[in-house]
């Protein structure tokens, strides 16, 4: 390949893959034209039931790949990344076999390749103004990015559009569960997860009038299939990867620049600082599962105290914390009430026990809560006093 982009291709290791099932009026020229930019091009054909297996046999230097069952665009991708790894490609270049990509975008997506090394580089397009573009895309693409959102905590201006360059030598050993469309999504929340930067560059895109165009999204099965992934994928992110992203903050120099941030060169009143501390372990305690941070947040803004610090000191109820907690107001609302039962040992608190005696428990978190408010409140407060000093 004596092309600049060829030779930039090469440089990456970066081949085309182009999936396709039932393109025959585009595949060919599609093809034909990656293979000038390239020299590198794979083309899975998922189970196509039209002339695209014939088409393709005749287009010298394509590597082509197939099976006779349709499975879905996410299991072609799939198929073409290791095929492309074992021939010792770093990246993949994805473009759609209808051709509505644009060959004049792709300069600008290897150029992000080259400027951010084992990133995802992902074509957006601009779905308010993207001429053409079928109504069901936009609301499809809107739910995606937001769900994305709610996954990984991040913007993302398009989920959904197919112009791409993976990190395949990155993404190898990771076992991705969708094989349609839902598979486009998937990958990306994952890559996140995993710490695979996403970096995206607007691209344009061409949808042909609706009596021309050939489309192979169900909309009632795509996006069932999306909305069961979701529902994989958000379950998965509260119980693991967001728990995991915050102890992985612990850290003492990032303790000390909240302290910094929050307490010392916070422009309130070591009054104010004092006090929306001890809001937050006050209702930390305090048994109101499920309703602790809002009830913080919510009252924090009626007495104009500092709300991020309400909400910090109100998580003292993180699982490490709550045998403890539950420990505490058992043991204290066992001296309250004078029931005259014995106090048990930590390790033996359960929450059967728990609700065995809830009148003590209930007695006994009331009283630890205030108790620990206040004692909260004399040392952040004195604590303040002394390093403002």
């Amino acid at each position: 390949m004596t092309t600049e982009i060829g030779q930039r291709l090469k440089a990456l290791k970066c081949g085309i893959l182009i999936p396709t099932y039932n393109n025959e009026g585009t595949i060919a020229t599609v093809a034909k034209e990656a293979l000038t930019y390239c020299e590198d091009v794979w083309v899975v054909n998922d189970g196509s039931t039209d002339s695209t297996k014939e088409l393709l046999k005749d287009i010298p230097g394509l590597h082509v790949l197939g099976y006779e069952k349709n499975v879905g665009k996410g299991n072609a991708l799939k198929v073409g990344f290791k095929a492309m790894v074992e021939a010792g490609m770093r990246y993949a270049l994805s473009i759609d076999a209808d051709g509505q990509h644009k060959w004049e975008d792709l300069p600008v997506l290897v150029e992000q390749a080259e400027q951010h090394p084992d990133s995802l580089i992902c074509g957006t397009r601009n779905v308010k103004t993207q001429e053409g573009m079928p109504g069901k895309n936009s609301f499809a693409n809107q739910f995606s990015n937001f769900w994305f959102k709610v996954e990984t905590g991040m913007d993302f201006p398009d989920t959904q559009c197919g112009y791409r360059i993976y990190p395949i030598e990155r993404l190898k050993k990771k076992h991705f569960f969708g094989t349609k469309y839902e598979f486009e999504l998937e990958v990306l929340v994952r890559s996140v997860w995993s710490g695979v930067e996403l970096v995206a560059q607007p691209v344009h895109v061409y949808y042909p009038p609706a009596e021309e165009r050939v489309s192979h999204v169900r909309p009632f099965q795509d996006f069932s299939r999306i909305s069961v992934l979701n529902t994989i994928l958000v379950i998965i992110a509260f119980l693991w990867i967001k728990p995991r992203a915050f102890f992985r903050k612990i850290t003492w120099a990032n303790i000390k620049k909240k302290i910094d941030e929050n307490l010392i060169h916070n422009p309130d009143s070591a009054g104010k600082i004092a006090a929306a501390a001890s809001l937050g372990v006050l209702f930390g305690i305090l048994p109101l599962w499920g309703f602790q941070m809002v009830l913080v947040f919510a009252i924090a803004h009626f007495l104009k105290l500092n709300k991020v610090i309400a909400l910090i000191f109100s998580n003292i109820s993180i699982p490490p914390c709550i045998p403890f907690i539950l420990w505490g107001s058992y043991a204290m609302g066992s001296i309250l009430t004078g029931s005259g039962k014995s106090i048990p040992e930590l390790h033996e608190i359960t929450l059967e026990n728990v609700w065995n005696d809830t009148l003590q428990y209930l007695v006994g978190s009331c009283a630890l809560a205030v108790v620990a408010s206040v004692i909260t409140g004399v040392i952040v407060y004195t604590f303040i006093r002394i390093k403002r000093k």
